[in-house]
């Protein structure tokens, strides 16, 4: 069931909110969460980043498995029950908790990640996808969609680091889950709000985005 959404007033302390950032690869949510953390925290609102995979202790071993491009999946339903077990631990122990103690949840990825890599990327039956994730009990206030083209996306990913497994997916890849993305964004107006951001730098992708969050609160 979806938290109720609380916008007729300024955030004090003590009202908790939910916000998930998602993007394809490359597009800068971590960089995000923390500019949003900092902005918040000199506001005085109590806030958590955290993220998924590898919200909790099970998550970070689930996290390493299903990111090595070593790891060994045979069967096309393991990848995304991985990802479900993080997700429900992650919300019971660390999620739920926070948001109990009046705190402004930011999390790198959540439900729609599911959607647009499993969905979109790997091609598993709706049906499938929608019933794991309604194992799910809780959603967004809201979510920042940063969005960006594949290409552009993989060229910041490969600056970064080492590409993973799921970098290392062919272009068709990415540019299924990127639509799938812009489709759910199409599809929940009100909670997903999509930034373009392929020629925007860090600062400006947050002056679009912190206007977003100061109308949430």
């Amino acid at each position: 069931m979806p938290l109720e959404k609380k916008t007729d007033t300024p955030l004090m302390e003590g009202k908790s909110l939910f916000i998930s950032l998602e993007g394809i690869e490359g597009s800068g949510k971590t960089t995000q969460i923390k500019k949003l953390a900092s902005y918040l925290s000199k506001q005085g609102v109590s806030t958590l980043m955290t993220h998924e995979p590898g919200g909790t202790p099970l998550g970070k071993s689930l996290r390493k498995l299903v990111l090595d491009h070593q790891t060994p999946l045979k069967n096309t339903h393991s990848e995304i029950l991985l990802f479900i077990a993080d997700r429900l631990e992650h919300v019971d122990a660390v999620i739920k908790p926070a948001l109990d103690a009046g705190k402004v949840v930011l999390c790198d990825r959540f439900v729609d990640s599911t959607v647009a890599y499993q969905q979109g990327g790997r091609q598993l039956p709706e049906s499938l996808v929608s019933y794991l994730n309604g194992l799910v009990s809780i959603r967004p206030h809201m979510t920042i969609l940063l969005d960006i083209s594949p290409e552009e996306g993989l060229r910041r990913a490969r600056e970064r680091s080492a590409l993973d497994r799921f970098e290392k997916e062919t272009i068709d890849f990415h540019q299924r889950v990127r639509q799938m993305y812009l489709s759910l964004s199409e599809k929940e107006p009100h909670r997903i709000k999509c930034i373009s951001i392929d020629t925007l730098s860090p600062e400006e992708v947050f002056e679009k985005l912190r206007p977003l969050i100061d109308a949430l609160i």
